[in-house]
């Protein structure tokens, strides 16, 4: 039996994880849950699965919260960052799984490698922010660290059984997000609705928006680099709209192996929370004989120019992908909630990048300063093109 802690619990991921671990009852226990402010549903997941403590965003929300569980429920009912790091670390637990939205899962998934947990991660801005000092971490504890994203685990299990010195290269897929083929002309007028509606995954908001403007894979290109320990030059991204193949290692000898699959993510949930072992998920097969042909295609940096945002941020390291992931969260934010433009999200993230002195070998306080940083310059330029508007 593995016992859980999952934060994020309420989320897409959260929730695939929950329907794997109902699947599989004698394989996995829910220990502690983590949520932001869902109450109505993390109510329904701890009468559901009667976790020890569940942890929420603020003191009235966990008021809120305790009136609608179950009388007889044994969650303590925890609130706030102590709260957070509480369920990361919750003692009965050997495995935390980081499902937070963007920069909030750092702090809590150091604070479960600290206490020991091996790390199942969806949480892709943790190594883009810290990655160096994430990965020492979990080595010097002696904990795993697995991935969740679909095009990590695809990478991770097409690296089982192969020596990594003859590894040439990965190649990371994207499916393109909703304006793959929108002519640059019209993004000016692309809508908050029409940025969310994802043509192959169901996701949240922000990674929604994210995989609309291809920052979701400049990400994973930063997050590859410290999780397989590669240089920049040695990641490619191909756009492929299928979302069949979910990634791709070529080897020195010309040979490439690709991990293929139905885009349903309990598939990579479940092989980072039963590695090495794989359950039987009995996911469907997809039937090539009906798609008749996959196809990939080059990434357009010029209409989506977050993949070279990425790769500055790669190159220069330190700071700087914080600074970008900061940059980004404020300006998805701001384009969600209506205050700018779809195409305002690359101009902001630039112009932030550009004004950062990256500081080589940052400290973990140094990483939340350039992320605060980050955000107050985005935030400084969110208003200035609303005045401007």
């Amino acid at each position: 039996m593995k016992n859980l802690s999952i934060l994020g619990s309420t989320g897409s991921i959260g929730r695939n994880t929950l329907a794997v671990v109902e699947r599989f009852p004698e394989t996995f226990s829910v220990r502690a849950l983590a949520a932001k402010k869902n109450i109505a549903l993390l109510a329904r997941q701890i009468e559901k699965f009667n976790p020890d403590v569940a942890a929420v965003f603020d003191e009235k929300i966990a008021s809120d919260l305790k009136k609608i569980i179950p009388k007889n429920s044994r969650a303590d009912i925890l609130f706030g960052p102590k709260g957070y790091l509480e369920v990361a670390a919750f003692g009965a637990s050997d495995m935390m799984l980081s499902a937070f939205s963007g920069s909030a899962g750092l702090v809590p998934t150091l604070a479960a490698i600290d206490a020991g947990k091996d790390i199942a991660l969806a949480n892709k801005e943790t190594l883009v922010m810290a990655g160096e000092i994430v990965l020492k971490a979990a080595a010097e504890k002696g904990v795993a660290v697995l991935p969740v994203d679909s095009e990590h685990s695809a990478i991770f299990q097409c690296l089982q059984g192969h020596n990594r010195s003859e590894l040439d290269r990965i190649i990371l897929t994207a499916s393109g997000g909703p304006f793959r083929t929108t002519p640059k002309e019209e993004f000016l007028h692309i809508t908050r609705e029409q940025a969310l509606n994802h043509p192959t995954w169901s996701m949240g908001e922000k990674i929604s928006v994210d995989s609309a403007t291809l920052m979701n894979k400049g990400l994973e290109a930063v997050e590859a680099k410290y999780l397989f320990d590669l240089s920049y030059d040695q990641i490619e991204i191909l756009v492929h709209p299928e979302s069949i193949v979910h990634s791709m290692v070529a080897y020195i000898d010309g040979s490439m192996i690709a991990q293929l699959g139905t885009p349903d993510m309990k598939t990579a949930i479940a092989y980072a929370m039963s590695w090495p072992r794989r359950l039987p998920l009995k996911q469907p097969l997809p039937d090539f004989s009906a798609m008749g042909h996959l196809t990939f295609e080059a990434p357009d940096l010029h209409r989506f120019p977050s993949i070279g945002f990425a790769r500055k941020a790669c190159q220069e390291g330190g700071t700087l992908p914080a600074v970008m992931n900061g940059a980004n969260e404020a300006a998805v934010a701001a384009f969600l909630e209506g205050r700018i433009l779809f195409l305002d999200i690359f101009n902001i993230i630039k112009t932030v990048m550009d004004a950062h002195g990256a500081q080589s070998n940052p400290t973990l306080s140094d990483i939340l300063d350039a992320d605060a940083w980050a955000r107050r310059e985005a935030q400084a330029r969110i208003e200035e093109k609303r005045k401007e508007d």
